[in-house]
């Protein structure tokens, strides 16, 4: 095992642990007004330590043996998923929770992004094309329609999302044409008019406040007002770290969940967001490196799926606090309060590690071929990055 630590990115590492020390501080910023201000701390640094134990495991068990559990990984996926609309918790309009009991809630469709990551990759890994038509693409498609339909169900319109950007992230990247992902593009941008009679009434409210938040300022369109107020209150260098009044005083709602992006604004100012958005760039790009490094093409597939969740996670999110996307409940993530959010990209980070210090052969056993990725013959993406 030594030897594969001695391969660890430690940048990957690093701006793991800014990120989530960061987000502790502003989790505990965000809502220690009140008779206990260490609750949601105390709450995410427990599920900060089980994603961590559970990371460990994920770290020390090679990466591929999940590619042989991708079936029944699935399979439990879309059990939990269903469970969850028979038996799950509801709040605030959303039945998205399993009930733990003492342990708390669980919200599966948090760790079903990442189980799609790992079942999709297996799956074009065993069909690595080429792929000549939109036809070749729908197997693909079909598998994670299924889990998406469950989640908007919920419903949950954000995470339903983040799996068609894993789709289309992973779907390029294995060598899928760009005519091809344009068309299924198109066709879901045709079934808009279909789904807006399937939205629920909320989730209406906050697409047409997206386009005019002034037409309900006190309902729809409060949220985005209150954040872009707070965000921009914040001018340069910010307010100072607990000196925020904005996300604090709850004129921004969800503001230590969904949009504590507009408390770091009002708190840090425009250096402190800017500072925190090259922490992400640089955990995107060490993730871009362990892809085109791995060793295999499952290992390369399911490090662009990981990218791809997380990198939409915070365009969406930041720009929804800002007034430039619709909000659709998609958490910042390492930031956001919420367990399983935490503990599902603690997982994922994991994940890259794993992936990332197996890519060249130590001497203990595994096959010693070149890693495909590293010639940039396994995947599409490193090619077309230099076009």
């Amino acid at each position: 095992m030594r030897p594969f630590l001695r391969r660890l990115d430690v940048l990957l590492i690093l701006s793991t642990a800014a990120l989530v020390g960061f987000g502790l501080l502003m989790v505990y910023s965000s809502t220690h007004l009140g008779p206990r201000p260490f609750l949601y701390l105390h709450s995410q640094a427990l599920h900060l330590s089980v994603g961590l134990l559970i990371g460990v495991l994920i770290l020390a068990v090679d990466y591929r043996v999940l590619a042989s559990s991708a079936l029944p990984l699935y399979v439990m996926n879309l059990l939990l998923l269903g469970a969850v609309l028979k038996i799950g918790h509801t709040s605030l309009g959303a039945q998205r929770w399993l009930s733990l009991g003492p342990l708390g809630q669980f919200q599966p469709s948090e760790i079903a992004k990442l189980v799609i990551v790992i079942t999709l990759a297996k799956h074009l890994s065993d069909r690595p094309g080429p792929y000549r038509s939109v036809w070749d693409l729908m197997p693909f498609l079909g598998q994670v329609a299924l889990p998406m339909v469950l989640i908007f169900r919920q419903p949950d319109l954000g995470t339903a999302l983040v799996l068609g950007a894993i789709l289309i992230g992973m779907l390029y990247a294995a060598g899928a044409r760009r005519r091809d992902l344009a068309t299924l593009g198109v066709a879901g941008a045709a079934l808009v008019p279909a789904l807006w009679h399937v939205l629920k009434e909320y989730q209406r409210r906050r697409l047409l406040a997206f386009v005019h938040p002034d037409l309900d300022p006190l309902g729809a369109g409060y949220g985005i007002i209150q954040s872009k107020i707070a965000v921009g209150s914040g001018l340069v260098w910010g307010k100072g770290l607990l000196a925020g009044t904005q996300g604090v005083l709850r004129f921004v709602p969800e503001h230590h969940t969904d949009f504590i992006f507009s408390v770091i604004g009002e708190e840090f100012g425009f250096v402190g967001a800017m500072v925190l958005l090259g922490l992400f760039l640089l955990w995107v790009s060490r993730g871009l490196r362990i892809a085109a490094e791995a060793r295999d093409r499952f290992g390369a597939l399911a490090s662009v799926g990981i990218v791809s969740m997380v990198a939409f996670h915070v365009f969406v999110n930041i720009g929804m606090t800002v007034g430039i996307m619709p909000i659709t409940g998609i958490p910042l993530p390492f930031i956001s309060y919420g367990g399983s959010a935490l503990m599902a990209m603690v997982w994922a980070t994991a994940l890259l590690l794993n992936i990332g210090m197996r890519h060249l052969n130590v001497g203990i056993g595994f096959d010693t071929s070149p890693a495909p990725a590293r010639e940039m013959r396994l995947i599409g993406w490193p090619e077309r990055l230099k076009e």
